[in-house]
């Protein structure tokens, strides 16, 4: 439609309508004094041991067998100890034959704290789970949505589920303040799943009132926009329906309740990021790109570490957002355990 101007200025246009649709989405917040915070705490360097957990289960023979869970983890341990230091690796995958390096309840549970054993200011641990997640009514009072987010373990059906508020407290709670944990969650219903108090937008601000909805606005609206100065007018009419669907659903700032006590009681000393696959609302795609079975959103954060691996981590998360955008509807969410500031190079 619009030709060659338009492509060549695409993104930049459609960066300015995000920014529009998310001033005024945020200035007519109902009942909200404030719903986006400025980061203030900067990270602390990272000078020690690094250590990394990688975690794909294919649920082999079983009701919702995965493809590309395993191909995830050899994917995104590849890219991670070929462009990072890692000291210490440990791997569970339902493909191994070690008793001891399945993906059950149990034994990613001990990964988790053997992950955080002795960590102490200036240690960079890794977490990547490719899996599934599920949600689970909440029992305690601290999520917004009133559901708890799941990782679902192989032996599932005998074991259970893990529930966030166990990663939390087995993964996070305590963590030393100058440790730096790094959480890849390539699953569904994954935004929350560290129980981590502050999310971020892409622009490095926190949402303090408001859920993700209107991050979400912001993000299909701005895809459509993108796709329609491509010339692509099937995936942005796609968009902008979307979009709308979510602007006249109404709702909108959750339990403000369950973020209080969050913040009061999932606040961590330590440098905690979860990069998710998507929202809480949503699921992940399990694909095919290129020929391999893989997580969309694995592959998206490989795919945009190669494109400029020196990037901040809000630009990462952008970068994935618009690597996803009209294949797939999830939305790559951020979240931390303090108010950190974003503009840091990603690394681990």
């Amino acid at each position: 439609m619009f030709g060659k101007l338009g492509k060549q200025y695409a993104d930049e246009i459609a960066s300015k309508i995000e920014q529009k649709v998310a001033e005024h989405l945020s200035s007519n917040t109902s009942n909200a004094p404030q719903s986006i915070e400025e980061a203030s705490e900067k990270m602390g360097s990272v000078t020690g041991r690094r250590r990394a957990l990688f975690i794909g289960i294919n649920y082999f023979g079983q009701k919702g067998e995965l493809r590309g869970c395993i191909n995830d983890v050899h994917n995104i341990k590849g890219f991670l100890t070929s462009n990072f230091r890692i000291d210490e690796v440990l791997v569970l995958t339902d493909d191994q034959k070690n008793p001891r390096s399945i993906p059950t309840r149990q034994n990613i549970l001990n990964a988790f704290r053997w992950l955080r054993n002795g960590a102490r200011a200036g240690d960079s641990l890794v977490l990547h789970y490719s899996g599934h997640g599920g949600s689970v009514k909440d029992t305690d009072g601290d999520e917004e949505d009133g559901m708890d987010e799941t990782l679902i373990p192989v032996d599932y059906k005998e074991a259970g589920h893990i529930v966030d508020d166990e990663i939390h407290d087995v993964l996070c709670r305590g963590l030393p303040k100058g440790v730096r944990l790094t959480a890849i969650m390539d699953c569904c219903h994954s935004e929350s799943m560290l129980d981590l108090p502050y999310l971020y937008t892409v622009n490095g601000d926190l949402q303090i009132i408001e859920t993700s909805k209107n991050e979400g606005i912001v993000t299909i609206l701005g895809a459509g926009t993108r796709f329609l100065l491509d010339g692509n007018k099937k995936k942005a009419a796609s968009s902008f329906t979307s979009g709308l669907k979510l602007l006249m659903s109404g709702g909108g700032g959750g339990n403000s309740e369950a973020r209080e006590k969050t913040i009061r009681t999932r606040s961590t000393d330590a440098d905690i990021i979860q990069i998710s696959g998507c929202k809480d609302s949503q699921t992940s795609a399990d694909a095919q790109i290129a020929g391999q079975a893989t997580g969309a959103m694995s592959h998206a954060l490989i795919a945009s570490l190669k494109k400029d691996k020196n990037q901040n981590y809000t630009h990462l998360l952008k970068s994935m957002r618009q690597s996803l955008e009209g294949k797939y509807s999830q939305i790559p969410m951020m979240s931390a355990g303090r108010k950190l500031v974003m503009d840091h190079p990603f690394t681990i």
